[in-house]
């Protein structure tokens, strides 16, 4: 039961925080360049130099965020079950 509650934490947190992360880095980019982030990357109306930069900086951040998340979410179930989550536990 465990495993399957730290299965559904885990991606809902991952997909929320990467949400959240997204919004927080939409209003960093039109503060720092002064205007919106690319809506298409990969759309040849957006200079290298802009997609590049914001495939680095969403993709940093983003997984900061899940990073960040996760961690806690583990150990808040390590400290509520008193082990850590599924694979986790061999890592510790």
């Amino acid at each position: 039961m465990g495993d399957a509650i730290w299965k559904l934490v885990g991606s809902g947190g991952a997909i929320a925080s990467g949400l959240l992360a997204n919004r927080v880095l939409t209003a960093v980019w039109r503060t720092a360049v002064g205007n919106e982030p690319p809506v298409n990357p990969e759309s040849d109306e957006t200079s290298w130099g802009e997609a590049i930069a914001w495939a680095v900086v969403s993709g940093a951040v983003i997984g900061a965020g899940r990073l960040v998340f996760r961690r806690n979410a583990a150990l808040y179930f390590r400290k509520v079950t008193g082990h850590f989550p599924g694979n986790l536990e061999s890592a510790h």
